[in-house]
């Protein structure tokens, strides 16, 4: 049998750092990473054959379980078909089309292969659209790896400590503008856009504060600004509609990724159709992928939504709500201070007496208690993200029963951090 250790040692070999993206090595928590041989529903197990309850959920790529038979059925589907062709399909229109019917700001889509790629484009086509060159963006909030967008960034720059990235010249940010989350700005006439995560879940979970998403689309109204909501987390997790529906506030663009392709490669930003136009072959701004609208992707991403009605959000929420109080019971009862987040079924864990509000306060988190409660949870077969900064995506394959034992296992290993 081949050991995880083997397996990462082996990955070092060839891979940087052994890992594909940075906090899958562990370096935040410490120890060695699992190495996932197979995935069902609320559960996964590494190559050593140990199974965990996953929370993880490919960081909400995945929101119905894993290898649900309804999004396996039709990615086997279309795989008979071929996998890419370079040209247009049908499953590209439906995915397009059931998008703009759940977002009504979002007139028209485009179809790329990541989040990253969705930012990076919305921005480009904002700049192109306006004639304008400044970009505002909020400390603390992750929208991928693109040059511009890592000027404190949440997530796995936030776990390594790092205000940016090696190899992002200043010239590349110059144009950049950061400010605190759930703080206004006054924008002047040279601003393209405003982008955010309409709440916060790159820095563990930070809602919007009330008034907050209005007051931004009332600043960027009176400058002719463009707002961009980065819903690549939110976009069908938090509501039908997104955060759009959830807090009531339309964004002029908006970037997805994650559900809407059930677990494989996607991104897409969307908004007026006027906007859009501007987008080559029609306009002048010019964008592109090979893979964009990958055939296995729609085909799953359309079988993910699918799932996604009324009733599914009622249990996404109502399993949510069930986690959160659980774990915050759990670490009341060891003596912890924490507060537990909950934005419809995203649940966030701030180990600390005092909910964050902004990118300084989430830094102020235990990250060396999440690190041994992290551990305390592994052991125990409950899988989380190797990060004091991710949150937590309990889905649709998360029942009450599985819910429970993960709660009675974080009673436990809050009980071991609690006691040193």
């Amino acid at each position: 049998m081949t050991t995880n250790e083997e397996l990462y040692a082996q990955a070092e070999a060839h891979i940087p750092g052994g890992v594909n993206s940075p906090i899958r090595a562990f370096r935040a928590v410490g120890g060695t990473p699992y190495f996932v041989e197979r995935a069902e529903g609320p559960r996964v197990w590494d190559v050593e054959g140990t199974e965990y309850l996953d929370l993880v959920q490919s960081y909400g790529a995945v929101i119905a379980g894993h290898a649900h038979p309804a999004i396996v059925s039709a990615i086997q589907e279309a795989a008979t078909k071929g996998t890419s062709y370079g040209a247009p399909t049908e499953g590209e229109v439906r995915i397009a089309e059931e998008i703009c019917a759940r977002v009504p700001s979002v007139e028209k889509v485009r179809l790329v292969s990541s989040g990253t790629e969705a930012t990076m484009s919305a921005i480009r086509l904002a700049r192109g659209h306006t004639g304008r060159t400044k970009l505002v963006k909020f400390a603390g909030n992750y929208h991928g790896h693109g040059d511009a967008l890592l000027a404190q960034s949440g997530s796995a720059l936030a776990v390594f400590s790092l205000p940016e990235s090696v190899g992002v010249t200043e010239a590349t940010v110059a144009d950049t503008i950061v400010i605190p989350f759930n703080e206004v700005p006054t924008l002047d006439d040279q601003v393209a856009a405003v982008i955010l995560e309409p709440a916060a879940a790159n820095m563990g979970l930070i809602p919007p504060e009330e008034g907050f998403l209005q007051a931004l689309r009332d600043e960027c109204d009176r400058v002719g600004a463009l707002l961009i909501f980065d819903e690549v987390i939110t976009g069908f997790r938090v509501a039908r509609g997104g955060a759009q529906e959830l807090y009531g506030v339309d964004a002029d663009l908006t970037c997805f990724g994650k559900v809407i392709g059930g677990g494989l490669n996607i991104g897409a930003f969307g908004g007026r159709a006027e906007i859009m136009d501007s987008l080559a072959p029609d306009g002048p701004v010019f964008q592109a992928g090979t893979l964009s609208g990958n055939p296995l992707a729609t085909a799953a991403g359309r079988a993910a939504l699918d799932l996604l009605d009324d009733a599914a959000y009622d249990r996404l929420r109502a399993g949510a709500t069930r986690l959160a109080d659980g774990l915050a019971k759990a670490f009341a009862d060891a003596g912890i201070d924490v507060v537990i987040p909950r934005v419809s079924s995203l649940v966030g864990l701030h180990l600390g007496d005092t909910a964050p509000r902004t990118y300084d306060d989430a830094k102020t988190t235990d990250v060396d208690r999440y690190r041994r409660f992290f551990h305390a949870m592994l052991r125990r077969g409950v899988a989380m993200a190797p990060g004091a900064y991710e949150v937590l995506f309990p889905g649709l394959a998360h029942t009450d029963d599985v819910i429970d034992d993960i709660v009675a296992r974080a009673s436990e290993a809050a009980a071991e951090v609690a006691e040193g």
